[in-house]
């Protein structure tokens, strides 16, 4: 039953998007995990996808699995690029990794839009500007 399952609740991971590199013609954008836990993480496997509506009519990104085997503690580990095209749409991570025998996962979304600069913060570990969600 649920109720008999432990809440392992995810605290000190992130997500973030960073701006890489800017040109006057482009911009360059990668998707992170920051493990700000003091410990390791084993076997983090991310899904992500995006989706919603562009132009009136519904879209929908291919899923993508992401696998690291070892994220080491205070580090990070590059997911995937990201285009800058699919800002406009519900961009979704989905984190499960280990610690020991004890399983952990979590949804991260970056609503619409909401990759934008205004939004930006320096990104722990990475000191890269982005948006990062915890």
């Amino acid at each position: 039953m649920k109720k008999d399952l432990p809440e392992n609740i995810v605290e000190d991971i992130a997500i973030a998007v960073a701006l890489e590199n800017e040109s006057p013609e482009s911009k360059l954008w990668y998707v992170y995990v920051i493990n700000l836990k003091n410990h390791p993480i084993e076997n983090v496997l991310i899904t992500s996808k995006g989706y919603g509506s562009k132009d009136g009519e519904q879209v929908k990104t291919s899923t993508l699995r992401h696998m690291i085997p070892l994220l080491q503690e205070n580090s990070f580990a590059l997911i995937e690029p990201i285009d800058e095209q699919t800002f406009g749409l519900t961009n979704e991570y989905w984190l499960s990794y280990y610690i020991g025998r004890d399983i952990y996962d979590k949804k991260f979304i970056f609503l619409p839009e909401s990759i934008i600069e205004s939004n930006f913060i320096k990104l722990p570990l990475l000191n890269k500007p982005g948006v990062m969600i915890k």
